[in-house]
């Protein structure tokens, strides 16, 4: 070989490489960096899977951070997960069920897309999502979400979306938050929540409603994006045959993912969980 015949300094001088360069080559090392990388690359593909390739470079490097002690600038986390050719999450389209038109009730929207108050237990607001079943049925799921940590306080899935299934939500969110001063609760002037029925037990429990605007989506904008979210990483990835699993799917996913360990861009890269932990913290 050349480098048995010549000298390392004529060799070098001659294909215009630095030394260090040649050394490097042929001592057969891995370079502290490049192991540093693989290991930075297992842990990232750690994540990545046990998100279910859920979350981005951004999401990657808070839980880097928050689960493993590791801190790196986020473009690091990018090319290192551009070099790994990650499969991408897929997804299939949702299938929506058109809603009837009705009378607007006339109530005021007291939140006017006030969406960031500064503790929890002071704005709830709650929506419905439509999850296909097998070939022709829907199941329903109702959540009431937390304003100020984007915390979803209560869930429940039906195979009727009525007033019943919000008030068996908003059920479970009173007994878990036990709020201590009256509540602002926001949604949709969806006939579920504009029912005579659901109006009276929110006044028997000194919960303020507030409604969206007809047709304006914007006033419930976080919970809507909420659903976004949840559509794109779990419900919209496969194929339901029954309640059960989606009921199954709705709780790995909201308790299991979304309150507890996926970072959240409005709360600082905090998960929900957090964002209420540290309020009550300093409080």
């Amino acid at each position: 070989m050349l480098r048995h015949e010549h000298s390392i300094v004529t060799l070098c001088r001659v294909l215009k490489v630095n030394r260090s360069t040649y050394y490097k080559r042929f001592s057969g090392k891995i370079s502290p960096r490049t192991a540093e990388n693989q290991q930075l690359r297992k842990t990232i593909l750690e994540i990545y899977t046990t998100s279910k390739k859920r979350v981005g470079p951004a999401k990657v490097r808070r839980m880097l951070l928050r689960d493993y002690g590791i801190s790196i600038s986020i473009g690091r986390v990018y090319r290192l997960m551009s070099t790994m050719h990650l499969p991408k999450m897929s997804t299939v389209k949702p299938a929506f069920k058109p809603t009837e038109g009705q009378t607007p009730l006339k109530r005021p929207n007291h939140l006017k897309q006030a969406f960031n108050p500064p503790a929890p237990n002071q704005v709830w607001t709650s929506d419905f999502s439509y999850i296909p079943i097998g070939n022709k049925s829907f199941v329903y799921l109702c959540v009431i979400l937390d304003l100020f940590s984007r915390k979803i306080i209560a869930w429940s899935v039906s195979k009727k979306i009525d007033t019943a299934l919000a008030i068996t939500t908003i059920e479970k969110a009173i007994q878990v938050r036990n709020p201590q001063d009256s509540v602002l609760f926001h949604t949709d002037q969806g006939s579920q929540y504009t029912s005579f029925e659901f109006r009276k037990f929110l006044e028997n429990h000194s919960i303020v409603q507030s409604l969206s605007k007809p047709g304006y989506p914007w006033d419930n904008a976080v919970t809507e994006a909420f659903f976004k979210y949840m559509k794109k990483e779990e419900l919209n990835r496969r194929t339901f045959s029954s309640l059960q699993e989606v009921q199954l799917a709705c709780f790995e996913y909201i308790e299991g993912f979304y309150n507890t360990q996926r970072p959240h861009g409005t709360l600082d890269m905090l998960t929900p969980n957090e964002m209420e932990d540290r309020y009550f913290d300093s409080h």
